[in-house]
């Protein structure tokens, strides 16, 4: 029924919108991270002001945030257009949070979460680029800027998809918008390494 893809759709932009960074630091460790470090609520800047076990916990709920919206509409639905739909509004919650007046994250766990969910392969493989670039360089943002601008390439080979490709399109110009800020301190040699206080 049509109401219930809508309903699907504005619940995954809901979803994507719970600041679990936010929540987590204040109950786990009474820090607003807004308010510290790059002011960022996502991974990286709750690893950087609360520690590893609530930004680990950050991690897979902003992962969450992502997967469980594509897997309902693959499997409840059965409508891949409104998997990748609430996929992409779960992501737009994450970055444009109506919770915190629109001012949220840069999107990078989130996104995983829906690449994992909706292209398993392409994801894992997107997901080592982060990991590894992260390990070597112990930059994230630098690691997401890798990954994801690699992503295009990955779905095209490995994927081989249209609407994987076109997905990868759309994330990428929001991955590298919200993660400007970051592209001008990698240049200017200014950015923080993860761990760095």
């Amino acid at each position: 029924m049509p109401y219930i893809k809508l309903i699907t759709l504005i619940l995954s932009y809901l979803i994507g919108s719970i600041p679990f960074g936010l929540i987590f630091s204040k109950l786990l460790d009474n820090i607003d991270p807004r308010s510290a470090g790059s002011g960022n609520i996502g991974f990286t800047n709750i690893l950087r002001v609360a520690g590893k076990p609530t930004a680990i916990l950050t991690l897979l709920c902003d992962a969450l945030k992502g997967s469980i919206p594509v897997l309902f509409g693959y499997y409840a639905l059965n409508n891949p257009g409104i998997a990748l739909g609430a996929g992409f509004l779960a992501i737009l919650g994450h970055i444009f949070p109506i919770t915190l007046k629109f001012k949220g994250g840069k999107g990078v766990a989130t996104s995983f979460g829906v690449l994992l969910a909706a292209f398993p392969l392409p994801g894992v493989v997107a997901l080592s680029i982060w990991l590894t670039a992260m390990l070597v360089w112990r930059y994230s943002s630098l690691g997401a800027l890798i990954s994801f601008g690699a992503l295009p390439l990955i779905m095209a080979f490995v994927q081989r998809e249209f609407q994987a490709v076109l997905f990868s399109f759309l994330l990428l110009p929001l991955i590298y918008y919200r993660h400007g800020e970051n592209i001008a301190r990698l240049f200017g040699g200014t950015e923080r390494k993860i761990g760095e206080r």
